[in-house]
């Protein structure tokens, strides 16, 4: 028997762990796993664990130490995870999902061109980015030769409490769903300036609901100063948020506004026609 042969052979760590009921969700006979489980370890690794054990990663996943070892072990044997010793890590195999999405999807391919424009035009860097759990992940970016923050890339996360695109994005939940979000949440202060009280955020959520847009004044990181407004298509979904940011050194809040709220505006109504 071949090796890949042995790592498709069915174990008791592969059963299907039921997950949390959805509305309308699949049959929960439908879904693969070791697949679902197989991703979760390669999502354990991030910005602030770069570097795991088997047992990090098994309490990360909720898994037991050894069917953390076989999907570690696996992963490797297909290329996206290499180990030193007893720490695993991911391999640059793991961009080729990433850039699978980059060069498929169609909201990317249309928003970027409409991010340069900004950028070009107000000097400023621009992002795009869609509400995923708790964060918010940037699927495209331009920082016109500005560099503004390490953030603004594709494929970064950024907490949506303490973001402008995240604001929009959870102004366009209901009141319920965004109580149900915020209990969820721990809002730690990323800077001094960083809204972390429930009420306080609550209201200033309702806030960008009522008036379109979001401000953000150095809540995520300092010296940032942040706009954003939601991304709509002909049916007035909302598909994803777009911003400018700035240098709280060069341009003041009220400055943001006058000078970029427009332009946003009006890529805003130009991407509605085609998303």
């Amino acid at each position: 028997m071949n090796a890949l042969a042995r790592l498709d052979a069915p174990t008791p760590d592969d059963e299907f762990t039921e997950p949390a009921a959805v509305d309308d969700g699949p049959n929960k006979r439908d879904l693969i796993a070791g697949l679902e489980k197989g991703l979760a370890v390669i999502e354990a690794f991030d910005q602030d664990r770069p570097r795991l054990t088997i047992s990090e990663v098994a309490a990360r996943c909720n898994l037991t130490r050894a069917a953390a070892r076989r999907y570690l072990i696996t992963l490797e044997y297909l290329g996206y995870v290499s180990s030193d010793r007893k720490m695993y890590s991911l391999s640059p195999k793991v961009l080729r999902l990433g850039q699978s999405y980059m060069h498929s999807a169609r909201l990317p391919r249309i928003v970027q061109p409409e991010l340069h424009k900004l950028a070009y035009a107000l000097k400023e860097a621009s992002s795009a980015g869609v509400l995923d759990g708790d964060d918010v992940i940037c699927i495209a970016a331009t920082e016109a030769g500005r560099l503004v923050s390490s953030t603004l890339q594709p494929g970064t996360r950024v907490p949506a409490y303490c973001t402008a695109n995240g604001r929009v994005l959870l102004s366009t939940k209901t009141p319920d769903e965004v109580d149900a979000w915020l209990a969820r949440q721990t809002l730690e202060p990323r800077t001094p300036h960083t809204l972390t009280g429930s009420d306080a955020l609550r209201a200033e959520i309702a806030r960008v609901r009522s008036q379109g847009y979001a401000t953000v004044d150095q809540e995520f990181e300092l010296g940032l100063r942040t706009i954003s407004v939601p991304l709509k298509n002909y049916r007035g979904e909302v598909l994803a948020a777009m911003n400018i940011s700035a240098q709280a050194s060069r341009v003041s809040l009220e400055q943001l506004v006058s000078d970029c709220l427009p332009a946003l505006l009006q890529a805003q109504a130009r991407l509605r026609s085609t998303l």
